[in-house]
């Protein structure tokens, strides 16, 4: 849905049944952006704005405010992957009443993180850039799809004060700049199949021929535990911070209270045994592999493409557009670390698009400097 922008908006508080009403008719909202987020991110308070063209709603945004240490009546007013709103009209008319909005209630800054992609490569072009020696990152690929709303949106952040916030690596304390997309609009299983790498299929076939069973939780409140022992076992293997259980349970019931479609737990045993999980979140046409988790023991039986293929077949069946895989680092040297997650996420077919990224616009400055110079003490 695209629409032309009024010259002059307002921005106002909304109701949560009011946003979710709105969101429901997008196409494509990341779960970030929906009211049942706030309530997950409960040590942040959440706002749900919406813009009026006069009595008319166009656009919604979920703000996380988020306190200055020693300095309470100042927040951090954050806008995950949003807000919701016609990203190829006017900039100008949608940002300015938002950030005046804030500013009136004790915000220092607005971070925001556009839900607008700027350049796009192909599984082939990323394969190829794993193998090319000169070629270390995945901007030094030649031949991507650059979307011009996505260098419009750049440009005009920049033009008016914005600061970047997008890391060498692509991995920070925000969400992802650069991820791996399946699309999928369109497609059939079939054509899906053919489009993965042979290592892929080989395991899909692999899982099928062991017997490995992948069964989406009825109940996930009694499956959370031993999903949440297994994602703890993964974080040690793979050297990650996890979560604990009781982040799972309230984002399960957060969203599932929303839409009890919203949220999927995965399951994939073998004789018995889990051996795989995996959480899908699907919000309208946009599918996202949200967590996984894998056993160091019996991974022969590949408990875990199977988990990935079943979240595909479901997403292309609720007539998905897209399975987002998330996030991804633009590191193709070889010997980097962070490859063999893009090699995996590359043998799906797909793509591998990089977004417009977040960006912070100080409010007050001093204030933003202060709380610029705490985060990177943390750090």
């Amino acid at each position: 849905m695209t629409f032309s922008t009024p010259a002059r908006l307002s921005v106002r508080p909304i109701g949560a049944e009011e946003h979710l009403a709105f969101v429901r008719t997008r196409r494509s909202v990341s779960f970030l952006q929906t009211p049942a987020w706030g309530r997950v991110k409960a040590e942040w308070r959440a706002e749900s704005l919406g813009w009026f063209d006069g009595p008319r709603l166009i656009g919604t945004g979920l703000v996380l405010h988020r306190p200055v240490p020693r300095l309470d009546r100042f927040t951090l007013a954050y806008l995950p992957e949003g807000p919701v709103i016609d990203w190829s009209g006017d900039l100008d008319a949608w940002l300015a009443p938002l950030a005046a909005y804030l500013k009136e209630r004790g915000a220092f800054a607005i971070r925001m993180g556009p839900p607008v992609p700027t350049d796009t490569w192909s599984a082939d072009q990323v394969k190829e850039g794993i193998a090319d020696p000169a070629v270390r990152r995945l901007p030094d690929l030649s031949g991507r799809w650059a979307d011009p709303v996505g260098a419009r949106v750049t440009a005009r952040l920049w033009e008016a004060g914005w600061l970047p916030q997008n890391p060498q690596d692509g991995f920070g304390v925000g969400h992802p700049q650069f991820k791996y997309e399946l699309p999928l609009a369109g497609r059939t299983e079939e054509d899906l199949l053919r489009g993965m790498n042979q290592q892929w299929r080989r395991n899909i076939k692999k899982a099928a021929k062991e017997g490995v069973e992948v069964t989406v939780a009825a109940r996930p409140g009694e499956e959370l535990k031993a999903f949440h022992d297994l994602y703890v076992h993964t974080a040690e293997r793979d050297r990650f911070t996890p979560r604990p259980l009781p982040y799972f349970e309230t984002m399960f019931a957060a969203l599932s209270a929303e839409d009890p479609e919203r949220i999927r737990l995965y399951l994939a045993r073998h004789e018995g045994e889990l051996v795989a999980a995996t959480i899908l979140v699907r919000v309208g046409a946009h599918a996202v592999y949200a967590y996984g988790a894998s056993s160091s023991h019996k991974r022969e039986v590949r408990g875990s493409n199977a988990c990935q293929w079943a979240m595909v077949r479901d997403a292309l069946a609720a007539g998905c557009d897209v399975y987002d895989l998330r996030g991804i680092t633009p590191a193709l040297d070889p010997a980097d670390p962070h490859v063999g997650l893009i090699r995996f996420k590359v043998g799906t077919g797909g793509q591998a698009v990089r977004y417009v990224g977040e960006w912070d616009l100080p409010l007050r400055p001093l204030v933003y400097r202060a709380f610029d110079l705490y985060m990177r003490r943390r750090r």
